[in-house]
C-alpha cells in the first residue's frame, strides 16, 4: 500500500495524491497548479501516472487547486466516478466552466493553446457524483471504505477517512483536504478526528497563526470606514467561493450596527461569485447552526441594502464612475478577471484603498501589492500604486499553525505527511509536530511513500 504525490507537494497548489491498495488506484483531488510560471507549467506536464488506470477519484472540495485538472484527467483516459458532496458538485461545475472560459479567452488573446476548454469540462462533469454525505461510510473500492468529515473550509468541503482492509487488519488513512479556520461566520468548524494511522495534512499556514477574528474584523471595519469617509473606493480582490460570501455576511453586520452607512454602494462584480452565492443559498444544510436557524426564520445572510450583482461587462465597466463604493471582484490573487480593471482604475488614486483578504501566492499581482510594489503592470500598462494597500490575513479559510497541530493531535496518527504548503511553512510545522510526539515528513513532487513501512521509496523531483 503506497501513496504518491503529484501536486501540492512542496507547494500550495495542484493537489493530487494517488493511493494504491493492491490493484486498486484511488485518486484524491486533481487540482490546477497556480501562481508562478514554474508552477503553471506543471499543468502541461504528464500527471506522473496513467489516468486510465485510476479506478475512482475522491474530491475534497471545489477550489480550482483541488479540482482544476479534472477535465485533463478525463481527456487523458480516466473513466471512473468522482465522488464528493452534493454542494461540491454544484460548485465544481461552476469553477470548472469558469476556468475553461478564461483559458479559452486567454488562448484567443495570446494565440496559445488552451489547457482545456468548455467541451472538455462538459465531458468531465457527468463523472461528478454528489453521493458523499458527512459521516456516512461508503465503499468506494473493494476493501476500501470512505467517510467524509466536515472540513469547514468552503461550502461542501470535506476531509476524507479511508478505511483499508489489509491482511485481516483495518488501516485508517485521512486526507485533510483544506481545513477551515475555526470561527467561520457561515460554516461549521472542522470536525475532529478519531484514531488515524496515516494523516496526509495541509500545511498552508504551518508556520504561523492568524489574527483573532475580533481583531481582523476591527481592522477590516476601520479600513473601510476610513476610506469611505475620505470619498475613496475600496477594491477587494475576492475569491468567489467562501470569501465573497463571508465578506457579504460581515458587511451586512457592519451596516446593521451602523459602522458602515446603509447608503454605501456595494458591487459584487464577479459572475462566478454571484452564482456561488446562489449555490450557498441552495445548501443551507452546510451552515453553522445559528446561521441556519436565522435562515429558516427568513433572514438572507447575504443581503445588503445597495448591493448590486453585476453580471454583464457593461455593468462592470459602469462601476468606473462610482465614488465611495465597495467593489468586490475576482480573481482573489488578481491574476485575471474583472478586478484587474478596477485596480487599473483605482490604484493611482491616493484616496482609494485595496484590501487583500486572502492568500496570495508568490508571483501573483496580489502578492506584489502585499509586498509594497510601487508600480503594477495591468493589461500591458504600468499603473502607479498610490492607493493604500491593506493586507488582512485573519479572514483565511485555512487553519493556522496551532489549529493544525490540535487537529492532527486529535487523531493520534502514527505518521503525518505534510502537503499543500510552501516548503518553509511545511518544514516548520513538521518540526513542531515532532515536538508533540508525532512523526512528520514533507514529501516532494513525485515522491512515493510506502504506508506500511512508513518510508519513502522514491524521492521525487
Amino acid at each position: 500500500m503506497q501513496i504518491s504525490f503529484h501536486g501540492a507537494a512542496g507547494d500550495v497548489t495542484g493537489s493530487c495524491h494517488l493511493l494504491e491498495v493492491g490493484k486498486q488506484r484511488i485518486l484524491i483531488d486533481c487540482g490546477l497548479f497556480q501562481g508562478s510560471k514554474r508552477l503553471r507549467e506543471e499543468n502541461s506536464e504528464p500527471f506522473g501516472f496513467d489516468p486510465a488506470s485510476v479506478d475512482v477519484m475522491l474530491l475534497t472540495h471545489a477550489h480550482l487547486d483541488h479540482c482544476g485538472r479534472i477535465p485533463l484527467l478525463v481527456k487523458q483516459g480516466f473513466q471512473g466516478r468522482i465522488l464528493t458532496t452534493a454542494a461540491t458538485v454544484d460548485l465544481a461545475k461552476l469553477v470548472l466552466l469558469d476556468a475553461a472560459r478564461l483559458q479559452e479567452e486567454e488562448a484567443e488573446r495570446y494565440g496559445v493553446a488552451a489547457l482545456f476548454g468548455t467541451q472538455d469540462v462538459e465531458q468531465a462533469l457527468p463523472r461528478l457524483q454528489g453521493v458523499m454525505a458527512y459521516g456516512t461510510p461508503r465503499e468506494v473500492a473493494p476493501g476500501v471504505r470512505a467517510t467524509f468529515g466536515d472540513a469547514g473550509h468552503i461550502l461542501g468541503s470535506a476531509w476524507i477517512l479511508l478505511e483499508v482492509e489489509e491482511g485481516g487488519k483495518t488501516r485508517n488513512i485521512v486526507f485533510s483536504g483544506d481545513l477551515g479556520n475555526p470561527g467561520n461566520p457561515i460554516l461549521r468548524d472542522p470536525q475532529r478526528l478519531a484514531a488515524v494511522d496515516t494523516l496526509v495534512m495541509e500545511s498552508t499556514y504551518g508556520d504561523r497563526n492568524h489574527r483573532s477574528r475580533a481583531e481582523t474584523l476591527a481592522e477590516f471595519r476601520q479600513a473601510i470606514t476610513q476610506t469611505l469617509s475620505g470619498g475613496g473606493n475600496v477594491v477587494i480582490p475576492t475569491f468567489a467561493l467562501e470569501r465573497a460570501q463571508d465578506l457579504l455576511f460581515y458587511l451586512r453586520q457592519f451596516m446593521q450596527d451602523g459602522s458602515v452607512p446603509n447608503s454605501t454602494p456595494v458591487f459584487l462584480d464577479s459572475p462566478m461569485a454571484i452564482s456561488a452565492t446562489e449555490i450557498f443559498r441552495r445548501h443551507p444544510e452546510c451552515f453553522d447552526p445559528e446561521v441556519r436557524q436565522r435562515e429558516l426564520a427568513g433572514e438572507d445572510p447575504f443581503a445588503l441594502p445597495r448591493l448590486q450583482f453585476t453580471q454583464t461587462s457593461e455593468a462592470s465597466r459602469a462601476i468606473a464612475a462610482a465614488h465611495g463604493a465597495i467593489i468586490m471582484a475576482g480573481s482573489g490573487m488578481a491574476t485575471g478577471g474583472r478586478v484587474l480593471h478596477h485596480l487599473k482604475n483605482n490604484l493611482d488614486g491616493a484616496a482609494n484603498r485595496v484590501i487583500l483578504v486572502g492568500y496570495a501566492a508568490a508571483g501573483t499581482p496580489a502578492r506584489a501589492l502585499a509586498d509594497g510594489v510601487k508600480e503594477l503592470n495591468v493589461y500591458g500598462s504600468t499603473v502607479a500604486v498610490k492607493a493604500q494597500v491593506s493586507t488582512i490575513g485573519g479572514f483565511s479559510a485555512h487553519a493556522g499553525h496551532d489549529d493544525l497541530i490540535a487537529w492532527a493531535q486529535s487523531g493520534k496518527p502514527r505518521q503525518v505527511l505534510l502537503v499543500h504548503g510552501e516548503e518553509d511553512a511545511a518544514t516548520v510545522l513538521a518540526g513542531d509536530l515532532e515536538k508533540q510526539g508525532l512523526a512528520a515528513h514533507v514529501p516532494h513532487l513525485g515522491e512515493t511513500w510506502d504506508l506500511t513501512a512508513a518510508r519513502n521509496t522514491s524521492a521525487g523531483k
